[in-house]
């Protein structure tokens, strides 16, 4: 089996006094794309802002690239290689578009490329609007331009694991599109791993490679894409 990128055992999290996450285990080999999905309100957020550091855990493990980062602060965490694409893009307003992917280049760290502290070119390629509208504000751009930017800034860290959060909410069916060809570029030859939270599953059944279900703060099942279609598991995320 392909060496995992990313290992929790255990893991419990939540928020204040309430726990949501309850004894997650989690074993993402490298390469991989995987679907989390589940209803609204059962962890799924949360889970992804637990390994990007942004939320404690409180109990568990979780290791990451062969480190153990369980107590790391979100910062490290991003230098390390982990990229996040929050629900609702998070983009900065006042700034320019390419001033929002250049602040991601502060998460490429040690794991530099050639482009010699730029915005790597297929981002460009991958975004192609996002180049002819660098010199606009990111407050000034429709929905779907901005989740472009958002996962376009995540990219510019050159993460080895990008976590997307509802990535086709709110978005029309063109940049849907280019979205999901984007994922599957990164996958297929960038080699990254993705996990992508998501209620849209015919768009994200079309390039995972795995998915887990979640229900009330656990892992209640998983398998492979290959051999489950969206059909057979969408009662896991109607109401």
């Amino acid at each position: 089996m392909t060496e995992a990128l990313l290992s929790i055992s255990h893991l419990r999290a939540g928020y204040d006094q309430t726990q949501v996450l309850w004894d997650v285990d989690l074993e993402l080999p490298r390469g991989e794309v995987m679907a989390l999905i589940g209803r609204n309100g059962v962890g799924k957020t949360t889970l992804l802002h637990t390994i990007m550091g942004t939320r404690p855990i409180s109990s568990g493990t979780l290791h990451f690239d062969g480190d153990d980062m369980t107590a790391s602060p979100s910062h490290r965490r991003a230098r390390a290689g982990i990229g996040f694409v929050p629900q609702g893009r998070h983009i900065f307003p006042q700034l320019t578009v390419m001033e929002n992917l250049e602040t991601g280049l502060c998460a490429v760290g040690n794991r530099g490329g050639t482009d010699g502290g730029k915005v790597p070119q297929h981002v460009f390629d991958l975004f192609p609007k996002l180049y002819d509208i660098r010199s606009r504000a990111g407050g000034f751009l429709s929905g779907g331009e901005q989740q472009q930017l958002a996962i376009g800034r995540a990219l510019t860290g050159r993460p080895l694991l990008l976590l997307l959060d509802e990535p086709t909410e709110g978005i029309q069916p063109s940049v849907v599109q280019q979205i999901e060809q984007a994922l599957a570029h990164v996958r297929d030859e960038l080699g990254m791993t993705v996990i992508v939270v998501e209620q849209y599953l015919d768009f994200v059944w079309r390039f995972a490679d795995r998915y887990l279900a979640m229900q009330n703060g656990r892992i209640t099942h998983s398998g492979l894409i290959s051999e489950h279609s969206a059909q057979d598991v969408a009662h896991l995320v109607q109401v």
